[in-house]
């Protein structure tokens, strides 16, 4: 068994072949963090690891003594995970062991997204109980381990077993608790339009971390963090990783202490939070993911990718091939009517795309974004037959049929608002602040989930739709919520967000072949939480091939290639206005699920001609792309940034796919080397290029080549001669490898 319980030592340990997780019930009670890192002989104690000899200045368990589920006021002065306020006001707790329960499998968290399971054989989990006899508050931690998998997946149960009420005001998914202070931090930040790019900093003493308190996980930063030691590569270092699978405010801090010990804390952000406890009441935290590579940040990538396409997305989409799609909102915005939508969705049709998505402008009265949403009725002026004329004669075509969705907002100027104004979230007696022209709806009242649960299921089920863009265009401000009483009001975001997951849980159950792709003005709320419900999400409004390189490069960290939506648009890009090849821009979306968006009626012959191949291109890697290793090669976030290079290959390692992209050209380039990484050495592998062509990266690498020569001296690239002079700025070039 995976979990083992030493019950000489009171030592834990959790272990598969990959890694070892190791805590034990110290002295006084308290449960202690002793290891996690590379597998452990499962024979042995580590209970001396633990080093509790110097007990501080003015405290039980020692300033430096390294903590499970660390607490406040017992003389750990670090940041704690838990904190609760009791009818007294104090915030002290003694949480000590009260006994754990070992079983096969993993049970689901109410309420909340969360990695699982198929068959128990796949992992096993330990709840361990923590009491504090004094105020009566119960404490279970959950860790599960996986089989196959360097992944332990963390959440947290608080009970109020006493007879006066609680309240939670920190409640992390995870606390750990790391022998040495030798890191760099890395986290994924950015803003609309660049959404995660790499950070990198070394941890110093005090406290640094990365958090977000906008009721969405945010394109500012991202709920997921990793540690890696100084100089570590994509394939050499020590690598921890810390994704939380939540899509509201979150918290991912590292506190370095004066001996050293680095305390990793991830889960809801506590700044606004609270949560009141009645007797017999208790919370559930979101679940935490922590991985560990001993090889790079590379391994950990593959952990998180798998874990996430495999068990955490869900549902009749999981394992299906993603539709190549063809969305008008770029390619029209608010000005379409039937028969636009028509010509777009016929030429698409021709050229191999298989499903169409009608974007935002289809419903009351909505000409620009000042008005109607909420009223997600047909607009009969734009689209005479409704939704299910559009629908039917979409389907007439051999195409699937899509539609936009923004249920979490409202306009002023829609007769959802003016029947019920109380619905949008603000504060009495102050002003609402727009965004985007728009409220927010008050997601955590079960009413207004009712409602929109069964408005949008009457438009699903009124015509044949085959998919769903759930968009959130904006933040939240005024966070008040109506329905609570004011000494609750620190409920109200988690609630929102489990409102959230209500109506996708309900919509998803209702609808199940139906693909749902998030959005949130692009890449707002990317996150484990909503992959759970979501399969794949738009990465970014920022469709621009050279950008969406520093984007899908830094996604990749934490989520798998089938989560990412990533289109060809049209040039000039609508978000910078750069000029890029048609090829370049196919080249950088094949690495995503494939689509455009863009009006595809106004492209000429030749055009037509190079999207149709691109569509052929993509649909025969499909499932190597969307299922396959993906390995970073080249980072734009190191150097000049000029080159990027990544590539994806199959679980057998008979077929690659590579992609090698030069953002600005320069004249008579040095000749450089693209080692491989992923293919057999003893296989020998044919190496074509796309587009085909007979330049110089062609020439040098087209034929039969061995995978140790592939993954030893590399592609051969650069020293093009003449070429160089017609390839241009913003060049790319795919190299197809295949075992033979």
């Amino acid at each position: 068994m995976p979990i083992l319980w030493n019950p000489e030592t009171r030592e834990i340990h959790l272990r598969n072949d990959s890694i070892s997780y190791i805590a034990c019930i110290f002295e006084n009670g308290y449960l202690g963090q002793l290891y996690f890192g590379p597998a452990l002989d499962p024979d042995r104690s580590y209970r001396h690891l633990y080093r509790g000899e110097f007990k501080g200045f003015s405290n039980s368990g020692g300033e430096f003594v390294r903590l499970e589920y660390p607490a406040r006021g017992n003389g750990d002065f670090r940041a704690p995970a838990l904190v609760v306020k009791q009818a007294d006001g104090s915030t002290v707790l003694d949480p000590v062991y009260a006994g754990h329960r070992i079983y096969a499998g993993k049970e689901p968290i109410p309420q909340l997204p969360a990695t699982y399971v198929e068959d128990p054989a796949e992992a096993d989990t330990i709840e361990i109980s923590l009491r504090d006899a004094v105020s009566g508050t119960e404490i279970t931690l959950y860790y599960t381990i996986f089989r196959d998998r360097p992944v332990v997946a963390r959440s947290v149960r608080v009970r109020n077993s006493g007879k006066k009420p609680l309240e939670l005001s920190s409640a992390m998914s995870a606390s750990l608790d790391l022998p040495d202070a030798d890191w760099d931090l890395l986290s994924l930040a950015g803003t609309w339009a660049r959404e995660r790019s790499v950070k990198l900093r070394h941890i110093e003493p005090g406290s640094q971390g990365i958090s977000s308190s906008r009721g969405s996980s945010s394109h500012q930063q991202n709920p997921f963090v990793a540690l890696q030691r100084p100089g570590a590569t994509e394939t050499l270092g020590e690598v921890y990783g810390f994704g939380l699978v939540y899509s509201g405010n979150f918290l991912a801090d590292v506190e370095v202490d004066a001996f050293d010990v680095a305390r990793v804390r991830i889960g809801i952000n506590p700044d606004g939070f609270s949560w009141r406890l009645e007797p017999g009441a208790e919370f559930r935290t979101p679940e935490a993911v922590l991985a560990y590579s001993p090889s790079g940040l590379g391994n950990l990538s593959d952990a998180y990718h798998g874990l996430y396409r495999e068990r955490l997305a869900r549902g009749y989409w999981r394992d299906r091939p993603r539709p190549v799609l063809i969305n008008n909102w770029e390619g029209t915005y608010f000005d379409f009517n039937e028969k636009k939508l028509l010509d777009i969705a016929g030429t698409a049709k021709d050229l191999g795309i298989e499903l169409f998505v009608l974007d935002d402008g289809w419903f009351g009265e909505r000409n620009d974004d000042h008005t109607s949403l909420g009223d997600w009725f047909v607009d009969r002026k734009k689209l005479p037959d409704g939704i299910e004329g559009i629908a039917n004669k979409i389907e007439a075509l051999g195409m699937k049929f899509g539609l936009w969705f923004e249920p979490e907002m409202v306009s002023e100027k829609s007769k959802l608002f003016a029947e019920h104004p109380d619905w949008a979230i603000g504060v009495p007696g102050r002003p609402r602040t727009e965004g985007r022209n728009q409220l927010v709806l008050d997601m955590g009242r079960p009413e207004i989930v009712d409602y929109l649960f069964n408005l949008i299921s009457g438009v699903l089920r009124s015509a044949p739709i085959s998919y769903v863009k759930w968009d959130m265009n904006r933040n939240i401000t005024e966070p008040y919520s109506l329905a609570l009483p004011p000494d609750r009001q620190g409920e109200f975001f988690h609630r929102y967000i489990l409102g959230v997951y209500d109506l996708y849980e309900r919509l998803t159950g209702a609808f199940p072949q139906v693909l749902f792709e998030s959005c949130a003005s692009g890449g707002g709320r990317f996150d484990a939480g909503i992959l759970a419900y979501a399969p794949q999400a738009w990465t970014s409004d920022d469709s621009d091939a050279i950008e969406r390189l520093r984007i899908q490069w830094g996604s990749s960290i934490g989520y798998p290639l089938s989560s990412m939506g990533a289109h060809v648009s049209a040039v000039p890009n609508h978000q910078v206005g750069r000029i890029t090849p048609l090829s370049t821009r196919a080249a950088v979306a094949f690495f995503g699920v494939f689509g455009y968006e863009l009006d595809a009626a106004k492209l000429g012959p030749q055009e037509r001609a190079e999207v149709a191949l691109q569509v052929a291109f993509y649909k025969k890697h499909r499932d190597l792309v969307q299922k396959g290793r993906f390995l970073r090669l080249l980072s734009p976030f190191e150097g000049d940034g000029n080159r990027t290079a990544w590539m994806v290959v199959s679980k057998n390692s008979r077929e690659a796919l590579v992609g090698y992209y030069r953002v600005l050209n320069r004249p008579v380039a040095p000749m450089s080397t693209l080692r491989l990484r992923g293919l057999d050495p003893k296989a020998s592998y044919r190496v074509s290029t796309w587009p085909a062509g007979a330049d110089a990266a062609s020439r040098y690498n087209t034929g039969i080549r061995g995978g140790d020569e592939l993954m030893g001296a590399g592609l051969l690239l650069g020293g093009d001669g003449w070429d160089a002079g017609k390839q241009g700025d913003f060049w790319s070039r795919l190299f197809v490898i295949e075992a033979v």
